[in-house]
């Protein structure tokens, strides 16, 4: 399993003198930061760390893996995720 946002207002409370509600409303607040400038089509970038940006997906042929008939995906808008080089070579170098 991955990291859970409880335990990345843990990892803030451990690291700094934040009390555990605080560092959750920071959390939260920044989740919110996120979503926000995302749903208003910008991108976020976090320096040393990557960029999210929202993409268009083209309406597709494809397939319901359940019945294995064939639909019609609409169009949708995806959030995509690119890792810095820094982030890249730190993951690299493990």
């Amino acid at each position: 399993m991955g990291l859970t946002k409880i335990q990345i207002v843990e990892s803030i409370h451990s690291q700094t003198d934040f009390t555990k509600t605080r560092s959750l409303e920071i959390v939260e607040t920044l989740l919110e930061v996120i979503k926000s400038t995302l749903a208003s089509g910008e991108d976020v970038m976090v320096s040393g760390f990557g960029k999210f940006s929202v993409k268009e997906k083209n309406e597709r042929k494809g397939r319901n893996p359940a019945t294995g008939d064939d639909m019609m995906l609409e169009l949708r808008k995806v959030v995509t995720f690119k890792c810095s080089g820094k982030m890249r070579d730190r993951i690299n170098s493990l």
